[in-house]
Order: structure tokens, then sequence, then C-alpha cells
């Protein structure tokens, strides 16, 4: 689940009227995948987890997310619970889930990726709710569950050692990465390097994706998959093709990271 710290992060959108939609056809497409897998109980990268627990992982955090949209001092509760468990939260959360019937908990997927994408397009773009460490927006909430949807579903994919077609819903994640970087150094316990980035990252379909000043002397250039790979740890940094330019640079593709 997507932990954010409120420390003067800039989180403004640039398409906000585009994530949902891609939020929308990134759920679709993993559904498409696991609804065909009658077996969900094989074991997938994270540890302990099978594809039921990556299900359920989702699902729980979409009805989080709806449950801060729509009754913001009721996620107090969740909050509560969240610390109560401690570290291990995600895990008992996401193996509660998984040990429902396969046919139960993929219809609360849907039913809570319905809900939450119907809320998300009611709400102004600009509404605060609460979430786990920040105040969030609409307009912020989309890209991030975006994010995590693509994350466990590569998580799926490679367990089923099936391709997971790149696409240019990519650029979401990719943007969340870039202004991740300043959580990367804060989860380090590293100082925030002054001078600016450039990330340069070749898209699916071969345009170039911008990000930071074109004079920046700290770069990072390569393709918009592998920098979303490397951000949502789904692949180390030698696993990828990425390259950077600058010490703070390299420091960063080591530590990056989108989430706590």
């Amino acid at each position: 689940m997507a932990k954010l710290l409120n420390y003067g992060l800039d989180v403004s959108w640039s398409e906000p009227d585009l994530v949902l939609p891609d939020l929308i056809a990134e759920g679709d497409d993993l559904d498409a995948l696991v609804s065909a897998q009658p077996d969900w109980t094989k074991p997938t990268p994270a540890p302990g987890w099978t594809i039921a627990h990556q299900i359920a992982h989702l699902a729980a955090a979409d009805a989080n997310a709806l449950i801060a949209l729509q009754t913001p001092d009721a996620f107090d509760a969740v909050l509560k619970q969240t610390e109560a468990a401690g570290p291990q939260h995600a895990d008992l959360e996401a193996a509660a889930g998984a040990a429902q019937p396969r046919s139960a908990l993929l219809h609360q997927w849907r039913t809570g990726r319905a809900d939450l994408g119907a809320a998300l397009r009611e709400v102004p773009p600009d509404h605060e709710f609460p979430w786990y460490g920040a105040q969030l927006t609409p307009a912020l909430m989309a890209p991030l569950r975006l994010m995590e949807t693509w994350a466990h579903g590569q998580d799926i994919y490679d367990t089923l050692d099936a391709v997971h077609p790149p696409t240019t819903r990519l650029k979401h994640v990719d943007s969340l990465g870039v202004i991740g970087r300043e959580l990367s150094f804060y989860a380090a316990q590293l100082p925030l390097p002054p001078d600016p980035f450039r990330v340069e990252l070749t898209a699916p379909d071969g345009q170039t994706w911008t990000w930071g000043p074109e004079s920046a002397a700290q770069r990072i250039q390569r393709t918009a998959l592998d920098f979303c790979l490397r951000a949502t740890h789904r692949r180390s940094r030698p696993e990828t093709t990425l390259t950077a330019i600058g010490e703070d640079a390299n420091k960063w593709l080591e530590i990056a990271r989108v989430f706590l």
C-alpha cells in the first residue's frame, strides 16, 4: 500500500483527466490475466505472497482509498488498525483476503475497483482527504492506485511467465518515480541533493519523456519501463539498462522508490 510523507513533496499532476481512464484500463488488463488463471495459489516474487495475496492487497487498498475519500472521519480507524498491526499489517491483510474463495475475492476486487473509479470521477480533483502520512487529492490518488496495480500486476505477470506489455500508461508511474526523488533520499536517511536532475526516458511508443531542466548535470536515461521497474522495486538496478550521470544520480538509482 503506497504511503507518502508530507514534507514539501510536489504532488501536482499535469494530466489528471488522463489518469483515471488509464487506471481503469490497467485494472482491466490485470483482471483479464488473473481471471483466466484457475490456480491463485502460485507463489509470486513477493515472499509469502501468492497470486491471491497480490489481488487481496489491491482489493484492500482500493477499499481503504474509498473510505478515505468518502468517509474521511472513518479512515482514522483504518490508520489505528494499521499502526496496531505494525510492519506485518500488509501481510496480515493480504493473507485474510487470500483466504477467501477465489470467486469471492475476484468479485470483491472488481467491485472495489469500480466503486473507487466512480468516486474518483465524482470528486473534484483538488479535494483533499487523509491517507497514510499525507493529505491527498483524487488527482494524486488515481496515479498512486495505477502504480500499485501495475507493480503488483508485474509480480503476477512474472509468476505466470507472461509478457506485461508496456503502454503509455507507464508515464504516470514514471512521474511518481520522479517526484519520489525526495522520498527516496528521505527514506535512505540521506540529505536531498540541492542540484537539479534531468530524467530522459524512451516511451513504449518511441517518444522521449523528460523531467527537469535540460542543462542539469545529474541525469538518468534509458527506457520508461526500466525506470518503472526500478522505482517500484520490481527489478534491481543491474537488471535494468538505466544509466546515470553524476554521483547523486547514481545514488538515486540505488535508492529509488515511490512508496515507504
